[in-house]
């Protein structure tokens, strides 16, 4: 099978190199072209533009930062909308809003492309393992050609319905991620300041009712200063933030997740925007306890 891929960040790089690896052709496109380079070394070919790739391949995958930049690569100048057409498909793996997954989906049926948005749950080491959850919605012969590709890049894939449901769905996760990562930053910081080791408190988390994945990998560096981009604070900001504007449209009180947000703001005013969202930690630290 041959795919493109547009967009080689963190996640985006890891998935194209999985599918090289598996025997995939692959066609990568990347804002900065030189990130492209590293691609070529393990069998990709280049695409100059988004039309470029689309043209040659029958399906191209995208996995961008924001809805902005999923929608740049859509509708700008030799953009996606160039060269869909009748019997190409088009599978977004970006987070965003369920308005932006619409308005993407509706252009490229007008065009007689078929669409599928297909967020991930996951971040670099996911990525990197192939084991994402992949979260599916749209044209369902569209997801049923392309799950060669996600038995790649993920662990299991779920089919959701209809276009806006795979956002929502990775909305919701992403708000509840936020939401933990501050209450677990907040008691590391409270054992710390209470005369506690907060690396014994890791281990009593780790054999509890709430023992998670997310504390397991995260607070081992968390008490190491390292953050080291997995998952860009900015981009956890963001999702929160679209989170509580989908809570706004259902009527949903958000409390702890507008909480949550306060401090992902926090963060980045601190210039932690391209760190990975555990730096949130670092908030709490900033603040004066000299008193």
């Amino acid at each position: 099978m041959e795919v493109g891929f547009l967009g080689l960040g963190i996640m985006g790089k890891a998935m194209s190199i999985n599918l090289l690896r598996r025997g995939f052709k692959v066609t990568v496109w990347n804002r900065t072209l030189s990130k492209c380079d590293e691609l070529v070394e393990h069998g990709a070919s280049i695409g100059e533009t988004p039309a470029a790739v689309v043209k040659k391949c029958k399906y191209t995958i995208a996995m961008l930062s924001d809805p902005s930049a999923a929608q740049s690569v859509v509708f700008d100048k030799d953009g996606v909308l160039e060269q869909i057409s009748t019997g190409k498909g088009y599978i977004d793996m970006s987070t965003v809003d369920a308005e932006t997954s619409l308005k993407i989906s509706e252009a490229i049926k007008a065009k007689g492309g078929d669409f599928l948005e297909a967020p991930v749950s996951g971040s670099k080491k996911p990525a990197e393992d192939g084991q994402l959850v992949i979260l599916a919605a749209g044209d369902k012969a569209l997801y049923e050609e392309i799950l060669p590709a996600f038995d790649v890049l993920g662990k299991k894939s779920f089919y959701l319905g209809e276009v806006g449901n795979g956002a929502k769905m990775k909305l919701v996760v992403n708000m509840i991620m936020g939401s933990m990562m501050n209450a677990f930053s907040e008691g590391l910081t409270l054992a710390e300041r209470s005369g506690l080791d907060p690396g014994t408190l890791l281990d009593v988390l780790d054999l509890g009712a709430i023992s998670n994945g997310m504390f397991k990998l995260k607070g081992p560096t968390m008490l190491k200063n390292n953050y080291s981009p997995a998952f860009p604070l900015k981009h956890q900001q963001k999702d929160m933030r679209l989170a509580l504007a989908l809570g706004d449209e259902n009527a949903v009180p958000m409390p702890v997740a507008a909480a949550a947000n306060e401090a992902f703001k926090k963060a980045r005013s601190l210039g932690l925007g391209d760190l990975d969202f555990s730096a949130v930690h670092e908030t709490l630290k900033a603040l004066d306890h000299s008193t």
